[in-house]
């Protein structure tokens, strides 16, 4: 037969066919000779069989790799899934279907995992995603808070998502600078915006919004860019910030930003910055909503008016006891509400006015507060046990 002289084979395994067995195959070469002699009775040569072979049997790499990849050692088989699991950070039945379906090939199954996971991180954006960190980046007259929201606390301890709430916070500190002194955005303002990530689960340059995607399928949930701010501080300032409950320095669940102002450009910035901290810390704790007195909404003022007044009637005292006991009271509120009026909470026997006045003595120069932010991760975002609690107290209603 041509097909056995062109074969490089000992001549032993020529001279007697019937011995030679392929290693890795289930049967004898003959098997394989006597195809090649049925496909020379029809009038093939031995080199148009071999082209034939080649085309339709052995070219079909996929169908003899799935044959064999069960052959893979169990205990390579897990080496592979763990080494894929800490890469991608992705969930092990997923790990190991896409390894399965790429043949034990880790760079394929890593590939197939990310194009997978685009689609798995678009299922789940209708999601509630109300856990998550703030993050924050600052210089000397800049401070920059983002908030970054996952659907359970469990990711956001994660490393990766860790990783990318720091890197976003950097990157929108290091943008061009709007020019305000407070300025809040919206995820579009970062969306388009290209990232350099450096990490061993997720590098190279891509654009925040697929950052963020790739990020939502290595953990499985919705992951979304909520919002942030920017706090400026202009002339001789300093900006300071404080984080509570930090997993790592630059995060945490709730951050108060305050620019302080020196009229004298010759006052200590050091001394600025002690006190920033400590009043950052104080806007944490007491939740302050305005900054002064004057700057209370009307509105909110009004409203607050209007509940005190209910009250007070209720007391069945005359009209002109009545408005007294709504001022009073309405001085209780502005303690609560007004940053300057507030108690500080490191000695609640001064205010944070009288706290400024005593720094003012201390640096030389008045010494105001420019603008303060407080942010809580997932404030104002109705969670799904909340929304199920109100349906059932309308039902019972």
């Amino acid at each position: 037969c041509s097909f056995l002289k062109n074969c490089v084979c000992p001549p032993l395994l020529q001279s007697n066919p019937r011995m030679a067995w392929g290693q890795g195959a289930r049967r004898p070469i003959l098997g394989l000779l006597s195809r090649a002699q049925r496909q020379a009775a029809r009038g093939y040569t031995s080199a148009t069989f071999e082209t034939h072979l080649s085309s339709n049997h052995f070219a079909q790499n996929g169908m003899i790799r799935r044959r064999f990849s069960s052959e893979v050692p169990a205990s390579e088989q897990m080496n592979l899934i763990k080494q894929l699991r800490e890469r991608t950070c992705a969930p092990i039945k997923d790990v190991k279907a896409s390894l399965v379906s790429c043949n034990w090939d880790i760079e394929d199954a890593q590939k197939d995992l990310r194009k997978r996971g685009v689609i798995s991180a678009a299922k789940k954006s209708s999601r509630t995603a109300a856990e998550g960190l703030l993050a924050i980046a600052q210089d000397e007259k800049r401070a920059v808070v983002v908030e970054l929201n996952c659907e359970t606390d469990f990711v956001a301890r994660n490393d990766v998502f860790q990783y990318l709430a720091s890197s976003l916070a950097k990157m929108a500190l290091s943008a061009q600078d709007p020019g305000k002194l407070v300025f809040p955005f919206a995820p579009a303002y970062l969306e388009n915006m290209s990232i350099n990530l450096d990490h061993p689960k997720l590098s190279g340059e891509t654009t925040v919004q697929n950052a963020v995607t790739e990020v939502a399928a290595m953990v499985g949930e919705n992951v979304k860019l909520r919002r942030g701010f920017m706090l400026s501080t202009t002339g001789h300032g300093v900006v300071s910030s404080y984080l509570h409950t930090c997993p790592q320095p630059g995060l945490g669940r709730i951050a108060g930003l305050i620019t302080l102002e020196a009229e004298d450009s010759s006052a200590s910035l050091d001394a600025l910055k002690r006190v920033g901290s400590s009043i950052a810390m104080h806007i944490v704790a007491a939740k302050p909503l305005f900054l002064s007195k004057e700057l209370v909404s009307a509105a909110a003022l009004e409203n607050e008016r209007d509940v005190l007044r209910t009250q007070a009637e209720s007391s069945g005292k005359p009209q002109m006891a009545i408005e007294k006991m709504v001022e009073g009271r309405l001085r209780k509120y502005f303690e609560d509400v007004v940053l300057l009026e507030q108690k500080y909470v490191v000695n609640d026997s001064t205010n944070i006015k009288t706290l400024l006045n005593d720094l003012s003595k201390e640096v030389g120069s008045k010494v105001t507060i420019g603008n303060f932010i407080r942010m809580e991760v997932g404030e104002g975002i109705e969670r799904p046990e909340e929304t199920a609690k109100k349906e059932a107290m309308a039902c019972a209603a």
